[in-house]
């Protein structure tokens, strides 16, 4: 059953103007700021790596801060908040989320039906992204193993914070409250990375000390694990708060 509501779920994303608005704007500014980074590498750092001799290129100082960049990180956050609106929150606006209770689903179907719709669709949307910095490869040489951990880290963020975007969705009834629950709790656990060094607690609880080693091609089991229990805790509240809402029914 949660394949048939991931299939309905993409199917409504990608038949949607709100899907391929999002995707639109999203990409609009993501191409922007990359733009930028290719202008600035041919105008200033081209010729200083040259004269300098420096063992720096392209996927040092273009592609590899793209997936750095902190425009990157607020347009997905950005993403993910707002499809937090199209989730479980849009199952109670339609009032369809009482008939999925009459009939016999779990409530473990519905959030990983849920969960797993949103991220396809969120995974097609990344690897549009990712063909920017892949495409400087028709022109020069990448370090094509970094980029796909860079990408791989990417991805797994991105699916972290849809966990936590579902159950931001299954503890309100009002879409802009989801979505603003979800940019808050995502924002919140970036910027634990800025007490990172006073503290090692809040350095293993936040989401970009656990991507940055992903940026520098560095995959650890541990960092996996962090996205792992991340996904895994949110979605496993998410199914609890269904089933409290589903006694209430």
């Amino acid at each position: 059953m949660s394949v048939t509501i991931a299939l309905r779920d993409l199917r409504a994303l990608l038949g949607s103007p709100f899907g391929w608005v999002l995707a639109a704007v999203g990409y609009f500014v993501l191409a922007w700021r990359f733009l930028q980074l290719v202008d600035v590498y041919q105008l200033e750092l081209e010729g200083l790596v040259v004269q300098l001799d420096a063992a720096y290129g392209v996927t040092e100082l273009v592609a590899a801060p793209f997936f750095g960049d902190a425009w990157l990180l607020l347009v997905l956050l950005l993403t993910v908040a707002v499809l937090s609106m199209r989730l479980v929150v849009d199952e109670r606006q339609q009032g369809t989320l009482s008939l999925l209770f009459a009939a016999p689903v779990r409530s473990s179907a519905i959030v990983l039906g849920k969960f797993f719709g949103a991220g396809a669709f969120l995974t097609l949307l990344l690897l549009l992204w990712a063909l920017m910095p892949f495409s400087l490869q028709i022109g020069t040489a990448l370090d094509l193993g970094r980029l796909l951990a860079a990408w791989l880290g990417l991805w797994l963020m991105g699916l972290g914070l849809l966990a936590c975007a579902v159950l931001a969705s299954s503890l309100t009834a009002q879409p802009g409250l989801a979505a603003a629950l979800t940019f808050t709790f995502g924002l919140l656990l970036m910027l634990l990375q800025q007490g990172s060094e006073a503290s090692g607690a809040l350095a293993r609880l936040s989401l970009l000390a656990h991507y940055r080693p992903f940026l520098a091609g560095v995959v650890s089991t541990a960092d996996l694990a962090y996205f792992a229990l991340l996904a895994v805790g949110a979605l496993v509240l998410a199914v609890r708060r269904l089933d409290s809402l589903r006694v209430q029914a």
